[in-house]
């Protein structure tokens, strides 16, 4: 007879989400569903709020990556109000925000993904944590990772005041600056996390890439889509983090599009299905085609790994150094190996120090001239940063008064959501045959399709469809009296 599996709840992410597998009569599976329960309303309550108070609003959104939504929001503010920022401000947010990538990947490395690999995916799931993390790999490495999360963190408090829920962008720039006395705090804090990324890299080296089947797991297990790479660059075409253009490739390497963040509506669409509150982006001039691979395909992923295969080089050399041994080692670039993320996040912290690096040598650094007072109110922006997730794109409108009057967002995870749903279907289509009882390792493994994408619920479930599911049952003497029941 047919039979349902569900893994409810998901873990090791931040928000809510369920996997539903249905097996045939033959206990083959018949369809996959990677569905997100919960609903966020935040791009309907901040209409009518004043428009530069929405920076401070949606870090509430998230606590996990909240200077990412400040930032992107900070610049749609900009925008509303003529996009006058000195080059000053630019720089304080920058710094800040490559400090909160350090910290965030830290965290995703060590607390969500490392279980998988360090204490292995079969582990009794009492162990497979960081706890478990931490026997396996002994105290004093596990001291090292918490010292320098919480170093990242309080540089980033140096910096804006707060590490979670900052009120620090304002229109036109920041509201505090740097201090020299704080400069000189940050600087050894700096170099101690250089050390840390490379002793990151050392010990992937070690761990992961020194395991046979892991790395047989990486390139020839299912964890693979041939599907396109979005990300933020520079220039040069090297990954930056808070500003730039985004650019697509398709998994050939070839460009596809490359757009600045006033024009992304031209690029970017979003697909409904009824069966999640999360939405699906896809490539807007291809149109929707459906959950299908390919080279005609219009959906993408973003991703670290996404950013580094749309990046042409890094932007710092020890950076450069260490993209050339990834795609080096995983056979050349772009990669559509999902677990390599995992290797990305590392590379992309090496950048981030050394841009942490260059901020403490800038005399600049801790100049005065860090807001400009607008004097116009232009009516609308477009922020675009790269959140540690992937692509974080806010859009807002605003009257003559200041008033918002629309909010859209576009968050990471929401890019990554049909290429999650893929991936955790296809997962679960190789791990899971006729006859063959899935296990806790054999789900676990399922969960670490979804989990290499790093996605974050709260952050992507704001909004769609504008209905709760609503089940009303009502009761008298013991037995169900009137029923109700509101579908999406």
């Amino acid at each position: 007879m047919s039979r349902k599996i569900s893994i409810d709840p998901i873990t090791r992410l931040e928000g809510h989400g369920k996997i539903e597998i249905f097996l045939d009569d033959q206990g083959a599976v018949e369809d996959c569903y990677f569905q997100i329960p919960e609903l966020r309303g935040f791009e309907r309550f901040v209409v009518g709020r004043p428009i530069e108070e929405l920076p401070r609003i949606v870090t509430r959104i998230c606590g996990v990556c909240p200077a990412s939504h400040h930032m992107a929001s900070a610049k749609a503010v900009d925008g509303c109000f003529g996009n006058e920022v000195p080059p000053l401000a630019h720089k304080l947010r920058d710094m800040y925000y490559n400090a909160h990538y350090i910290h965030s990947h830290i965290a995703h490395f060590y607390a969500l993904a490392a279980p998988d690999f360090v204490c292995g995916p079969d582990a009794d799931p009492a162990v497979r944590n960081i706890l478990g993390v931490v026997a396996k790999v002994g105290l004093e490495i596990g001291g090292k990772v918490i010292k320098s999360r919480a170093q990242a963190q309080e540089i980033q408090q140096m910096i804006g005041g707060r590490t979670t829920h900052l009120v620090w962008c304002l229109p036109g720039g920041v509201a505090k600056g740097l201090k020299k006395e704080d400069l000189e705090k940050i600087k050894p804090m700096v170099a101690e996390l250089y050390d840390f990324t490379q002793f990151s890299l050392d010990l992937f080296r070690k761990i992961v890439l020194g395991n046979a089947d892991y790395v047989n797991l990486i390139l020839n297990g299912p964890y693979n889509l041939k599907i396109h790479s979005m990300g933020l660059v520079d220039e040069n075409n090297a990954p930056n983090f808070y500003e730039g253009q985004v650019r697509v490739v398709d998994f050939e390497g070839n460009e596809i599009c490359k757009y600045s963040p006033p024009e992304y509506f031209q690029f970017v669409a979003e697909h409904v299905e009824p069966w999640t509150y999360l939405k699906f982006p896809y490539l807007k001039k291809r149109g929707w085609k459906g959950f299908v691979e390919g080279i005609d395909s219009s959906i993408y992923m973003a991703t670290p790994l996404s950013r580094l295969n749309v990046a042409e080089r890094m932007a710092t050399p020890k950076a450069q150094e260490a993209f050339e041994e990834m795609y080096k080692t995983l056979g050349g670039k772009p990669c559509q190996a999902l677990m390599a993320a995992h290797w990305a996040r590392l590379v992309e912290m090496v950048q981030n120090a050394e841009t942490l690096q260059k901020y403490c040598a800038d005399p600049e650094i801790t100049g005065e001239n860090y807001r400009v007072v607008p004097k116009q109110i232009t009516g609308e922006g477009v922020g675009i940063v790269e959140a540690m997730r992937g692509t974080l794109t806010h859009h807002y409108t605003c009257d003559q008064n200041g008033i918002c009057t629309s909010a859209n967002l576009i968050v990471g995870t929401t890019n990554n959501n049909a290429p999650i749903h893929m991936a955790t279907k296809k997962a679960v289509s190789s791990f899971i045959k006729p006859g063959i009882e899935p296990t806790q390792g054999i789900l676990n493994l399922v969960e670490m399709a979804f989990r290499t994408f790093d996605p974050c619920f709260s952050c992507a479930t704001h909004s769609l469809p504008g209905e709760m599911p609503l089940h009303v049952r009502i009761h008298k003497g013991g037995k169900v009296y009137r029923e109700f029941r509101r579908c999406c």
